[in-house]
């Protein structure tokens, strides 16, 4: 029931008897949706002017859309996550989401990052799901991303991107996240699901937030233009990518530590990536290892270049 109430909210404030009438219900039941609404993490503000949510709330209609990427855009308070939430909108045979379709919500019951690790969601935070209908040749995967991050990077404007898909601020500690998940038939992906997850203005002890680069910046904002930076750099030819992803690495040239299918960990600098995303290992001896998939740390202590922005 509350999310019938929330379509209808934007910043701008609007009586219980205004809402009611569009829903069909009285006052009081307006006031108890409203409340059920915030219990679930939307910023939704209730005085004697009425019902609005705060500026800067990622809703539709309060993100500034530059292109086709967020033209439909589905606000939620709490659901299991948007990666799951979205799947289910682009698989609907009756209302099937578009290719650049969006997902933003304020909380996850089950949200979930790279490796089956939780993904959670903070206060402050900004997380969403993109859809990017395919066909998607399979060898492209590897490099979206790391599009992504240069798109993420672009937006937040500092900070440093950490293979393979993480953002840092300058003392090393982690803004936000990425997640691909791609529906694969045969030598293609049908469909891909792309999960960001953004400390905008507050982050969990130890980590970073986008408003040490661009104080007060909101999320709505935020949104804005990191979609507008996604369809720029998804679309991207891939040679140009990889350069503007190297040009932002914390990972290249330094001690990192992986652990390779079937061993143990290892130690070694990292040098470059490949054509496909791969990270090239320098091992002890002059020996180089591909990295493809799985976790690296950065070894020793965290020094930021602060390499720049980078323009489209």
């Amino acid at each position: 029931m509350p999310e019938r109430l929330l379509p209808l909210l934007t910043e701008t404030p609007r009586s219980g008897d205004e809402l009611g009438e569009a829903l069909g219900l009285g006052r009081v039941m307006v006031n108890t949706l409203a409340h059920r609404l915030r219990g679930q993490g939307v910023p939704l503000e209730v005085g004697r002017t009425g019902y609005a949510l705060q500026r800067g709330t990622p809703a539709p209609g309060m993100v500034p859309i530059q292109g086709q990427f967020g033209q439909a855009l589905r606000y939620y308070g709490e659901i299991d996550s948007t990666q799951d939430t979205l799947r289910t909108w682009a698989n609907d045979v009756h209302d099937s989401a578009p290719h650049g379709a969006v997902v933003v919500a304020e909380r996850q019951r089950a949200g979930r990052g790279r490796r089956g690790r939780s993904w959670l969601t903070a206060e402050g935070s900004l997380v969403f799901s993109l859809l990017l209908r395919g066909p998607l040749p399979l060898a492209a995967l590897p490099t979206l991303p790391l599009a992504a991050g240069v798109a993420l990077r672009r937006a937040a404007g500092g900070g440093g991107l950490k293979w393979p898909n993480d953002l840092l601020d300058n003392q090393g500690r982690k803004v936000a996240g990425i997640l691909l998940e791609a529906e694969l038939r045969g030598e293609e992906a049908r469909q891909a699901v792309l999960g960001i997850g953004i400390n905008v203005s507050e982050a969990p002890e130890g980590a970073g937030n986008v408003h040490s680069f661009r104080p007060g910046v909101t999320r709505a904002e935020l949104l804005g233009e990191l979609l507008a930076a996604l369809e720029y750099w998804l679309n991207a030819p891939a040679d140009e990518v990889l350069d503007a992803w190297r040009a932002v690495s914390v990972t290249l040239g330094r001690p990192v530590q992986f652990t390779p299918a079937g061993g143990g960990p290892r130690t070694g600098t990292a040098v470059d990536i490949d054509a496909q995303g791969s990270l090239l290992v320098a091992l002890p001896g002059g020996v180089r290892q591909v990295v493809s998939a799985g976790d690296v740390e950065l070894v020793g202590q965290f020094q930021s270049s602060d390499p720049g922005n980078v323009t489209q």
